[in-house]
C-alpha cells in the first residue's frame, strides 16, 4: 500500500486507478482496496472521477514534523546566524535511506541556481552534505551500503574497493568537514559538518554553498569554523534535549 504513494512525484503527480493498479502488479480488487484506505486517512485525494493526488493529510503532517521534528528544533536560528556570518545560503540534512534529504534551509539573496531545497533528495555518494554524513555513519552500515552501491561509489570517486572507499571516508571523518565544488552545478562550492547524536553516529548535516563568482567574498577557513561552529550546536542541543526529562 505503501508503494502507491512512491508513485507521485513532480514529474508525475497525477494517477489514475487503472496506471496505479498496473504500475504494482496485483490485482483489481486489492487495488482497489489500498486507493480507499489511501483516501480515507486522506493521504490521497480526488483530482476527478477515477484520478487521485497526494492528499491534505501530508500537508497536516508538514506542518507537525516542522513543530515536533527534534533536528529541526535544535537548529532554530543556527542556520539564519550561518547566513549572516558567511553571506550565503545554509542548509539543514539529514540521512534518509541510501541518500539525503534537504529538511530545512535559510536562503541568501546570491543562492545558486538549482538549489538543494527542503524535500528534495541527492544521492549519499555526491556532494558535501552527502559525503559528510556517509563518512561518519557505522561500520556496519557502510558495508550495507558498500554492497548494493559499489559501482555508484566508484563511479563518484569514493573507491573501487572496500578498503579504499573506507579510507576515503576516513579522510573526510579525520577533518571533520568537507569542501566539494561542482558536484551538482559547475562552479558552485559546497561546505558541510556532520551533527552527531549520543552515540557520535551523524544524523544529519548543516551545509553552505556559494557559487564560484562569490568565492573571493568568501573566506574558506572561516566558513569551515563557522560551519563546524554551527553543527556543534546542533548536536548539543539535541543531546540536552534528550537529557530532559
Amino acid at each position: 500500500m505503501l508503494n502507491v504513494l512512491e508513485l507521485f512525484s513532480e514529474a508525475d503527480p497525477v494517477w489514475s486507478t487503472a496506471d496505479i493498479i498496473e504500475s504494482l502488479e496485483t490485482s483489481r480488487s486489492t487495488g482497489y482496496r489500498y486507493i480507499k484506505t489511501l483516501h480515507d486517512a486522506g493521504l490521497l485525494t480526488t483530482v476527478r472521477n477515477g484520478y487521485y493526488s497526494l492528499g491534505p493529510r501530508i500537508i497536516e503532517m508538514d506542518l507537525q514534523i516542522r513543530q515536533t521534528d527534534p533536528l529541526l528544533l535544535a537548529s532554530h536560528g543556527v542556520l539564519e546566524d550561518l547566513v549572516d556570518k558567511i553571506g550565503h545560503s545554509a542548509l539543514l540534512c539529514t540521512a534518509f535511506r541510501d541518500s539525503v534529504l534537504c529538511i530545512g534551509e535559510s536562503r541568501a539573496p546570491s543562492s545558486p541556481a538549482n538549489r538543494f531545497s527542503r524535500g528534495q533528495r541527492r544521492p549519499f555518494f555526491q556532494g558535501a552534505v552527502s559525503k559528510v554524513i556517509l563518512a561518519h555513519l557505522p561500520h556496519h552500515r557502510l558495508k550495507a551500503i558498500y554492497a548494493r552501491h559499489s559501482t555508484e561509489i566508484e563511479d563518484a570517486g569514493l573507491g573501487g574497493t572496500w578498503s579504499v572507499f573506507r579510507k576515503t571516508l576516513g579522510e573526510i571523518k579525520k577533518d571533520g568537514y568537507l569542501l566539494t565544488m561542482g558536484e551538482f552545478n559547475p562552479g558552485v562550492y559546497g561546505l558541510a559538518a556532520p551533527i552527531f547524536n549520543e552515540q557520535k553516529t551523524a544524523l544529519g548535516s548543516v551545509g553552505v554553498a556559494w557559487d564560484e563568482k562569490a568565492r573571493r567574498d568568501v573566506e574558506v577557513q572561516q566558513a569551515v569554523i563557522a560551519v563546524k561552529q554551527a553543527a556543534s550546536t546542533i548536536s548539543e542541543r539535541l543531546l540536552e534535549n534528550q537529557q530532559r526529562p
